[in-house]
Formats: structure tokens, sequence, C-alpha cells
């Protein structure tokens, strides 16, 4: 099974839309995980524990642990969401684009290293950067395409060509990157008339929707304006709204329930 198989099969599994982020700040932690030998990973396993069920997949941000000197830590919770929920792919959020030598090097850390079933790309440098990636024919590449922030605009709706650039990194995916049929798109939760623009250029690639939450994206227009034909066809990412739901000892539940209110939100709207 492929990584878009697979997450097609989670989604179903768990009836959910639902991408939890795995992003954990060692400042933001309870307090009762924080003397534990591995922290971050620790805080990981009770969450993936109280939001297996309620989720489609998994999206730890790499640079969480990088920046923590915690690298042993995300390869530890990668390889227990394997043997913990073997239904449930992760995304590794790491945003690589360079030369196809380097992005070579970046595949294999974030495949063989790692062990991630997907992973998310810049495109900016071309084809060439994102080759490496979309080889691996049994895993899943996220081109970043209209993203969520704030200043995203400055580049991605400059216009080339009679149309933004957004439109041809959607059209490019669509025709010309998705060879392995392993290709689909990051699309912020934020500018829902763009999310609609690119479902309208790609009807059958799957999203990775973030900014709803904390970034303040609405779920039911990414409901509406971003799903395929069949209701499904994306993925909503939450990291702070699940992760943080609390701060007490009852954090991992509170987690749970959060995967699970935004998983009955999303669906109420399908």
């Amino acid at each position: 099974m492929n990584f878009i198989e697979q997450l097609k099969h989670s989604s179903q599994l768990n009836r959910s839309l639902v991408c939890v982020g795995l992003d954990p700040d060692l400042g933001k932690l309870p307090e009762c995980v924080r003397g534990e030998k591995y922290p971050l990973f620790a805080f990981n396993k009770a969450i993936v524990d109280a939001t297996r069920d309620w989720a489609a997949c998994y999206k730890p941000q790499a640079a969480y642990y990088a920046g923590q000197n915690a690298d042993a830590e995300l390869a530890m919770t990668i390889e227990y969401i394997h043997a913990n929920s073997p239904d449930t792919p992760v995304i590794l959020d790491v945003k690589r684009g360079d030369i196809g030598s380097t992005a070579a090097m970046y595949a294999r850390e974030a495949f063989d290293r790692y062990g991630a079933d997907a992973v998310t790309v810049n495109p900016y440098m071309g084809f060439d950067a994102l080759q490496p990636f979309l080889e691996r024919s049994d895993k899943g590449v996220f081109i970043l395409c209209r993203t969520s922030n704030p200043h995203s605009g400055d580049l991605q709706n400059l216009v080339a060509d009679g149309a933004p650039l957004f439109e041809h990194v959607a059209k490019l995916a669509r025709d010309q990157w998705n060879a392995n049929g392993n290709a689909a798109l990051v699309v912020g939760a934020t500018y829902p008339d763009e999310l609609r623009r690119v479902r309208e250029l790609c009807p059958t690639l799957p999203f990775l929707v973030p900014g709803v939450g904390a970034q303040g994206g609405d779920v039911g227009k990414v409901v509406r304006l971003g799903c395929d034909a069949d209701g499904a066809g994306l993925v909503v990412n939450s990291s702070r709204g699940i992760i943080y739901a609390s701060k007490g000892e009852d954090f991992a539940a509170a987690a749970g329930e959060a995967a699970r209110k935004l998983r009955d939100q999303i669906n109420s709207y399908r």
C-alpha cells in the first residue's frame, strides 16, 4: 500500500480528515512530562495514544526536534506511531527544496533515517529539487502551493503568464510532477478563495490544509471548498489546538477530546 492508499484507508477507518500536528515545545509541555528522560517523546506518546482513534494522520514538524536537540525523539515518535497505530501514516513536515544531489540526501533523511510516509517540500527551485522525493513512489510528497502564513502572497500571488504563481504550482503538480501518482499539495485554510481555485484545478490531488484553529481558518469553508467529489481528498491539520488543549496532567485526555471534536466538526460539513 503506497502513501496515498494508506491515507485513504486511515481516513475511512477512523471516519476522519484530521491531521494531528506533533510540534512539542519543551517550554509549553505540562510539568508532568518535563522531567522525563525523553520529554518530547513522552508527550508525543501520550498524545498519540489519546488521538489514534480520531486521526487520519500525524505530522511532526522537524524543526521542533532539530531546534531542541531532539532528533532521536523524532525518530522514536515516528517509530512509535508505526508500531502502535500502524494504519495511521506520518507526514514529516520539513519543507525541503534544494539542488538535486542535496535533495536526494534530504529524501534519504526523511524516508530512510526517520521512516516517514510522506514529506512536505518547497517547489521554488523547480522539479530537480522535488524529483528525489517524487521518485519514491510508495511515499507521499506534499508540495507547498498556497500556504497559510500572512505574507505568503508576497510571492505566491505574483502573476506570471496571466495566472498567480500558486496556480502554476498546482498545474505543474497535476500535469508534470505526478508521474508516480504520489504528488499532493499544501493549501492553507486561511485563504478560502485560493483553496477553491486549487481544487478546481486539481480535482483529485490530496491536500494538506493547515491554518485552522490558532490561525483562524474556517473549517466549514475548508470542507465545502477543498474536499473532492467524494467529500474527502484532504486532511485538516491542527497542532496547538489539539496538543495544548490542556497544560495539566489531563493533557492527553484533553487532546483526545479536541481531536474527536474536530473530526466531528469536519464530518458535519461533509
